[in-house]
């Protein structure tokens, strides 16, 4: 074999062995990939019932919060999940949903629990990107505030004082943050609005309604 064809098969060689390599790492990855989907949504799982847990008192709920779901068309966004929490007897006693608002830095995702006559028995912020050692108070590991919402109603306080106390409001607000707690106590009192004109809907439990 001349030297030409020599290098000719080295040159064929070489790419050819590249492309076999990178697809057997490539299937490598998605086999790895597809082994651990079922982990990661067990592990998602977990953590989102840990979560609706804690704006709820302890025992409240008899059964699996994230089992008992009802989609609630409400506004210009799309459906929003309520999860419904049930007594030993399963009745309906309380729901749990998410509410947002804008922050100083961006969107301040908030998980608030109610009871069926739509008083609030927890709230917590889940997601948030507000300045550190500032804003971040809002997280219950950083301060107690987010606990103040615990009892609250549309009605007590009046309408009027769902505000931070420099609005005219009875909520506390941050020293050199006020845009944040505003924008949490806004998305609270917007969720207590949406519970009041859904209620009906979200505790109907009729046999059309479904669980996912």
């Amino acid at each position: 074999m001349s030297t030409l064809a020599l290098w000719r098969d080295k040159l064929a060689y070489q790419p050819v062995s590249l492309g076999i390599v990178a697809m057997l790492s490539g299937l490598a990855l998605v086999v790895a990939n597809t082994a651990t989907l079922p982990g990661i949504a067990a592990a998602e799982q977990r953590d989102l019932q840990t979560s609706l847990e804690q704006v709820l008192p302890s025992g409240f709920a008899s059964n699996d919060l994230v089992r008992d779901t009802i989609l609630v068309s409400g506004g210009d966004g799309p459906p929003r999940t309520v999860y419904r929490a049930r007594t030993a007897a399963g009745a309906i006693c309380g729901t749990v949903f998410q509410v947002s608002g804008r922050g100083y830095a961006g969107d301040i995702n908030i998980l608030i629990g109610l009871d069926r006559d739509g008083r609030l028995l927890g709230a917590r912020v889940i997601k948030h990107q507000e300045t550190p050692g500032l804003g971040d108070k809002i997280e219950s590991a950083k301060s107690r505030w987010i606990d103040d919402f615990a009892g609250k109603s549309l009605s007590s306080p009046p309408p009027a004082q769902w505000a931070v106390k420099k609005d005219g409001g009875v909520f506390d607000q941050f020293a050199g943050a006020t845009i944040t707690p505003r924008a949490v106590v806004k998305a609270v009192r917007q969720g207590l609005e949406f519970y009041a004109a859904h209620r009906a809907e979200i505790l109907n439990d009729s046999p059309k309604e479904s669980t996912r």
